[in-house]
Order: C-alpha cells, then structure tokens, then sequence
C-alpha cells in the first residue's frame, strides 16, 4: 500500500466513524449510562489510530486502534437505533438486530486491543513463542464475533424490551459458546499486558523508551479504572481515562522524544507519596490539636491556622526523604552514584596526594557515568607562576 493510499484510507475511515457517532446522536440522545461511553472512546482512537496509521503505515498498531475506534462508534449507533426503535409507541424496524449488536459487537473488539498489546511498539511479536498467543487470539475473538448473534442472555441486559434474533437448540448452544469464549477472554488481557512487561525488561534503546510510555499508561488506567468504580459507583469516570491510552501510544511511536517519561515516572511517585503524607500529617494535627485546645477554646481557626503551619514546615523534609526513598529503590543506579559523588567530595577535605586524588576522581567517574576510556589531564603550572 502506497502512502497516499493509506492516509487516504486511514482519514476516511476515521471521517466514517465520526459520521457514525453523529448519526447517532441524531437518531437517539443516549446517556452515559446507557451508551454514551463509547464516544470518548470511539473519538480519540480513531482519531489517534488514523494519525498513526498515516505516519506509519506499515506498523500494524495504528490500523489496530483505529479499528478498535470504529467498532466502538458502530457499537454506538447500534445502541442509539436499538433504544429509538424500542421505545413505545415506535415504528423503526430493526430494534432487535441494533440491539444484538450494541450487545455482542463491543466483546469481539476487545481483540484488537489485546493484539496491539501483543504487537507494540514496532508491529512484531515479542518472540516467536508467542505465534500460539496470537492465535488463541484470533480464535476467541473471532468466536465472539460469531457467537454472537446466536447468543439469547445478554440483549435484555443491555436494552429493554429487546428479543434475542434466534431462540431453540441454535440459541442454547450461541449462549453456551458466547459465555465460555467471553469468560475465557479475561484470561488474555492480563497476558498481554504481561508480554509488554517482558518487553520492556528486554527492550533496549528506543523501543524502550516507547514502551515505557505505554506500559506507564496502560497500568495507570488500569489501576485507577477499579478505583474509579469503587468511589463513583459505575465506570463513567475510569472510561474517560481511557484516551490517555492512544495518546501514550501515538507519543511513542511518533515523538517520545519529545517527553524524558523516567522523570514522569519520578514525579509522580514523588508528589503523589509526598500529597499523601502532607494529607495525612494534615488530618492528624488537626484532630491532635482539636483534643489539645478543646479544654482552652471552641474556636476551629486557631487548629486550621496550626495545622497549616505544621504542613507548611514539614513540606521540604519530607519531599527531600521520600526523593530519597524512591531513588533508593526504583532508581538505584542515581542513587548510589549520588552517594559515590558525596563520598569523593568528603575525601577532597582531606587528601593533598595529586596522585591518590586523580585515581580517585577517574575511578568516581568510571563508577557514576560508566565510560568507555578515562583519561585525565592536568596543567602544571609554568615556574614562578
């Protein structure tokens, strides 16, 4: 395929999803707890996938994404047509095919995400051992895809008033299959994302720069989406976290030289321990000091103001260990060459040998930087200078 033909291809197919989303919203104001989700999902994939597949039109990740994308905006429609056609008092023929697919298309195209986990950042696998992950794959998926008609449990959960397409022996067995193949799927995302971690323990170079972007992200969503679900009661808000996926994606594979994400990494373990503790320290002086001055006085400034102050002067002891307790144990290598740095430094208020100074010094470079060849060179001062 020509460049020309693949970014001709990869906008019109991103220009069609986005036309689908529309027709959507005008065929049925969905909520979000209804189908809404899928457009911040279906918009930044395809919108990213296309950008991607533009640029590099022989890495297999973009065309993965930008699927992903439509299928989600397809699944929209359907769902859009399906809660129209249903209503009462409706005439729209086609509910229950809408409804059948809002139900039974969004599992198969979970495949194409777990591909691109298997595929990132450079479109191979990670070995050839992995042939048989890909096509347990495509198997199941596939499965799904096909499966899914057939299937009778899951239409009525998703749409009310909706009937399965097909009912008897032919239906039994779609649900039999549908079930077993849906539940079996959980087993290979965390897979997956397994061989992305072994990726990135044997990447080097630029493709571990990539995958540290996406690996980074892909566990952040990962974390915070059960999290979200917990608080909030419903996933509305981890879905919405969800773009940062193709982003973490694009930024890798197209300008992840644009962002150092070791520092990323270092910060947010930094700030995030550090606001923890401060909101902790917080809350406790303010209750030991509510028990304190409860005796001498009702009023709650003088506690605020106290506890402000205490947070205020615990601020920088407490970046500075925390810093120093993530050095020491994710980036042990700045860690002990900062250590190595400050013990060179102490010798040099104490050693006056040229000699044993110079060996010092080329063996603290040897040690914090790791050369090829060190030499040091020395200007000696002329006579009577």
């Amino acid at each position: 395929m020509s460049p020309r033909t693949a970014n001709r291809l990869a906008w019109g197919a991103a220009a069609g999803a986005a036309l689908v989303i529309l027709a959507g919203l005008v065929v049925h104001q969905v909520s979000l707890d209804e189908a809404g989700y899928l457009i911040p999902i279906a918009v930044p994939f395809a919108a990213l996938g296309a950008l991607i597949s533009s640029k590099r039109p022989t890495n297999p990740i973009g065309w993965l994404f930008l699927a992903f994308g439509c299928m989600a905006s397809i699944d929209f429609a359907a769902a859009s047509y399906a809660y129209r056609a249903l209503a009462n008092g409706s005439s729209l023929p086609g509910g229950d095919l809408a409804a059948s697919v809002f139900a039974h298309f969004w599992h198969p195209g979970f495949g194409l995400f777990v591909l691109a986990f298997l595929l990132f950042p450079n479109g191979r696998l990670l070995s050839p051992r992995w042939r048989w992950m890909a096509a347990v794959v495509v198997f199941t998926y596939g499965g799904l895809l096909l499966s899914g008609p057939f299937d009778s449990d899951y239409v009525n959960e998703n749409i009310e008033g909706a009937e399965p397409l097909f009912h008897g022996t032919v239906a039994q067995v779609g649900t039999l299959v549908f079930g077993a193949l849906l539940t079996f799927n959980l087993l290979l995302l965390p897979i997956a994302a397994a061989s992305l971690l072994l990726r990135l323990k044997r990447s080097t170079g630029e493709e571990r720069q990539q995958v540290k972007w996406f690996v980074y992200t892909v566990a952040f969503v990962i974390l915070f989406f059960p999290i979200s679900v917990l608080l909030v009661g419903n996933g509305a808000v981890g879905v919405l976290l969800f773009p940062l996926i193709p982003v973490s994606a694009t930024v890798a594979v197209l300008k992840y030289r644009l962002y150092d994400i070791d520092i990323v990494i270092n910060r947010t373990l930094v700030y995030g321990g550090l606001t923890a503790t401060l909101i902790v320290a917080y809350l406790g002086s303010v209750l030991l000091l509510e028990l304190l001055l409860s005796p001498l006085t009702a009023d709650s400034s003088l506690t605020i103001a106290g506890s402000t102050l205490a947070v205020a002067a615990l601020f920088r002891p407490a970046r500075g260990r925390i810093q120093a307790a993530v050095d020491r144990r994710f980036y042990r290598r700045k860690y002990d060459a900062a250590r190595t740095v400050e013990r060179f430094g102490a010798r040099l208020r104490d050693e006056v040998a040229l000699d044993n100074l110079s060996a010092e010094l080329r063996a603290v470079v040897v040690e914090t930087m790791q050369p090829e060849y060190v030499s040091l060179w020395l200007r000696v001062p002329e006579p009577g200078r």
